[in-house]
């Protein structure tokens, strides 16, 4: 019996992980067309899982997207996690490639352009996924603007290298809408396109490498951005299931379409005119009906089918779809195109290699009409079959073509050519054959699923392989432990970390040296200080201390990662509530006692002053008076001289909380060691708290608690005594616990 292999990146192997968030996501029946957001790149991520997870390099492929609960869709969309079987390659089942879906936002199905307010929380979703998983990924891939800002994030927080795939870009589709008379502010409302463009210039400067599918697209789509870099983007055409797309075969079972078309048309033997695309604008179905309606000898030769998506009442689709199908209706009604057009409302997707090979029977053509197509993978499927294309010369269809040579590229916006084109291919007999011919042998050669696999894995592989160069984006060789951390010590740094250097040699040796020889126990070492930024940085240099695996600086105002002192940036927001540091430094100018700091001192979400308690009012006063101001600040009182003012929602203490939830470390497995006030409030709750020999009174108060441990020794001397007394580099004892 053959050995299954286990559902965990823990295999050998590379452990890739793809970001593709909007639409509707699941490994079988894919529901292409049914909205704006499930076409052609739901099947290409989905596909690309499939083969990557196949590849002998890769041990798991993970492809992340949206969780939802929904009574208008499946149940499928609800469940956190679902195997991708691998059976449409011809090959075993395989559990290497998942589809693991993230919480993102409010529960109910959303349309891509309102998800944006959401991502910052897929993202902190997908750290508490890595951290069940136990495992970093090797590689992340963004897929649409969406999901390349949040595999930048995620490239950040972990410190792996990222790909990007735009499918369609921004800047193109706002160019294209605004020549056709679109207002720009209109534009904006419906698309949001100022913060997808954000996001793809995000995604294309922080993308090791840019995946494309054509020349076309870096040549003329992604030049048009500041952040363009051709020595990062590379071709690799997707590849076509050829296990379902080949030619007719003499013994196949008879389509259930076969009957649906037979409903719509007279003689349905004559050569069919297919076309497949989702009711969307930019599809510009509705110039292929106008060029079919207004061609008399084309309507008299063929018939035209089009499968736009599924529909049971177009009054329920959203307004786009509506408008093109009504709009349709409405052209076929004009040209009174009964009994010579076919526009069913329900197939499945099984069924359009089948209508591929029923057009083949007829010696029809497959049209894609679209005003752009980044690639065009149905262009290949139908080529596959053996079916001839007509396709817009806008994107990818010229590099199918052209490698392929089973057709012609017509100007999207001109019906009276595109009638004329279609006509030429349908009249011409031995061409049609020619082309046929060698669309079978191109997609066989040019566009297998596998050939694409091993062109990903060995690029991708030489990425990860590569050293780390100055400016060069994120390398393996700085992947965060924060995933994968069981505990973590976090050390104030004056006056605790620091002071008596012969302590801080031993510490650093001794964390050293069990953080090494512990292979289970895997400790992390972050800083916590009143200092800002740069100033940490300076005295970690200056100190030769380890690099962090975070750092919170500016009393808790600020929390940065890893090598790259990557910004949380969702911390930022979630303080910046009721923060109004203009108005709080009003309020205080002429407050007795009071003296601001310099200007270096300063931070966005951190004001702070001297303090002379002899002559100020008391700190509790101070906070009435600002409170009533309808000013809202906490107030930290430290080493008797110092008053810093922060957000109501910052402080060393709750930087802690939020990087224990955000990062799925329960606070009883973080050791915490400060010397002042600005620390008491890391020190109280249920981490196990450490209070150095050296400490200032105002930390007095806290003697007693059962798990703050004041220590006789000082400084580093003192964090020593407090990592032996809760056996912190050992078996862990947490009193109370």
């Amino acid at each position: 019996m053959q050995k299954k292999r286990k559902t965990n990146p823990a295999n050998d192997g590379l452990y890739i992980m793809l970001v593709s968030v909007h639409g509707l996501v699941r490994g079988h029946n894919l529901e292409l067309g049914r909205d704006a957001d499930t076409g052609g790149q739901i099947k290409y991520v989905v596909e690309l899982a499939r083969a990557l997870a196949e590849h002998p390099a890769v041990g798991q492929v993970d492809l992340l997207t949206r969780q939802v609960f929904d009574a208008k869709v499946s149940d499928d969309y609800a469940e956190p996690m679902e195997s991708i079987h691998i059976t449409g390659f011809g090959k075993p089942l395989s559990d290497k490639a998942r589809i693991v879906r993230i919480p993102c936002g409010p529960r109910r199905y959303l349309r891509k352009e309102v998800l944006w307010p959401h991502l910052d929380g897929f993202v902190d979703n997908v750290l508490q996924h890595v951290r069940r998983v136990g495992q970093i990924p090797d590689f992340i891939h963004g897929h649409y603007a969406d999901g390349g800002y949040i595999a930048t994030r995620l490239a950040q927080l972990l410190g792996v290298p990222m790909a990007f795939t735009g499918h369609s870009l921004g800047r193109v589709k706002k160019q294209r809408l605004l020549a056709k008379g679109l207002k720009a502010s209109n534009i904006e409302a419906q698309y949001n396109l100022t913060q997808r463009i954000e996001a793809e210039e995000i995604a294309l400067g922080n993308a090791n490498l840019m995946v494309t599918s054509t020349h076309q697209e870096v040549e003329e789509q992604y030049k048009i951005y500041e952040n363009y870099h051709p020595r990062r983007m590379t071709i690799i055409p997707p590849g076509v299931d050829l296990s379902r797309f080949h030619k007719p075969r003499a013994l196949e079972s008879v389509s259930p379409m076969k009957a649906v078309l037979s409903r719509f048309l007279d003689h349905p033997k004559k050569p069919m005119v297919l076309a497949i695309a989702r009711p969307d604008e930019r599809k510009n179905l509705a110039t292929l009906v106008r060029a079919f309606g207004e061609n008399k000898k084309l309507r008299d030769m063929a018939n035209l089918v089009i499968i736009a998506g599924n529909r049971d009442d177009i009054n329920q689709l959203d307004k786009g779809a509506r408008e093109v199908l009504t709009q349709l209706l409405l052209l076929f009604d004009k040209y009174d195109l009964y009994g010579c057009a076919a526009y069913p409302k329900h197939h499945e997707s099984e069924h359009i290699e089948d209508l591929f090979r029923m057009a083949v029977k007829t010696r029809g053509v497959f049209v894609n009409p679209a005003l752009t197509e980044p690639f065009g993978l149905t262009l290949i499927e139908a080529a596959a079959c053996g079916l001839p294309i007509v396709a817009t010369e806008d994107g990818g269809p010229r590099d199918i073509i052209r490698l392929c040579k089973n057709g012609v590229l017509i100007d999207p916006l001109d019906a009276d050519a595109l009638g004329k084109s279609i006509l030429s291919s349908l009249s011409n007999k031995r061409r049609w054959n020619q082309w046929s011919k060698s669309g079978l042998a191109g997609a066989h050669k040019h566009f297998s699923w596998e050939s694409h696999a091993d062109n990903y894995v060995r690029i991708i592989k030489r990425i990860i392989d590569k050293p780390r160069r100055a400016n060069h984006v994120v390398t393996t060789r700085n992947k965060s432990r924060l995933p994968i951390l069981d505990r973590i010590l976090v050390c104030d740094i004056d006056n605790t970390l620091l002071g008596d250097d012969k302590g801080l040699k031993a510490l650093l040796k001794e964390l050293k040296n069990r953080r090494h020889t512990n292979g289970h126990h895997k400790v992390g070492l972050a800083f916590a200080t009143g200092r800002s930024l740069e100033s940490a940085q300076d005295v970690i240099k200056q100190e030769k201390l380890p690099v962090p695996d975070f750092l919170i600086t500016s009393v808790g105002s600020e929390i940065h990662y890893g090598h790259g002192m990557l910004e949380d940036d969702s911390w930022t927001r979630h303080i910046d509530y009721r923060w109004k540091p203009k108005e709080l430094r009003k309020a205080l100018i002429n407050m007795p006692g009071l003296r601001l700091q310099p200007g270096k001192d300063q931070r966005a979400h951190k004001l702070s002053y001297f303090i002379n308690t002899t002559k100020s009012p008391s700190i509790r006063d101070i906070q009435a008076h600002l409170r009533h101001l309808d000013l809202h600040a906490k107030l930290i009182y430290s080493h008797g001289k110092f008053l810093d003012l922060l957000p109501v929602r910052a402080s060393k203490g709750l930087a802690i909380r939020y990087l224990s939830i955000k990062w799925g470390l329960p606070p009883e497995r973080i050791l915490v060691a400060g010397d002042s006030g600005n620390d008491e409030e890391m020190l109280r709750g249920n981490t196990l708290g450490l209070v150095v020999g050296n400490y200032s009174p105002e930390l007095a108060r806290l003697r007693g608690r059962e798990r703050v441990y004041f220590a006789e020794g000082e400084y580093a001397w003192g964090v020593l005594e407090g990592i032996q007394f809760y056996d912190f580099l050992g078996e862990l004892v947490i009193p109370g616990g």
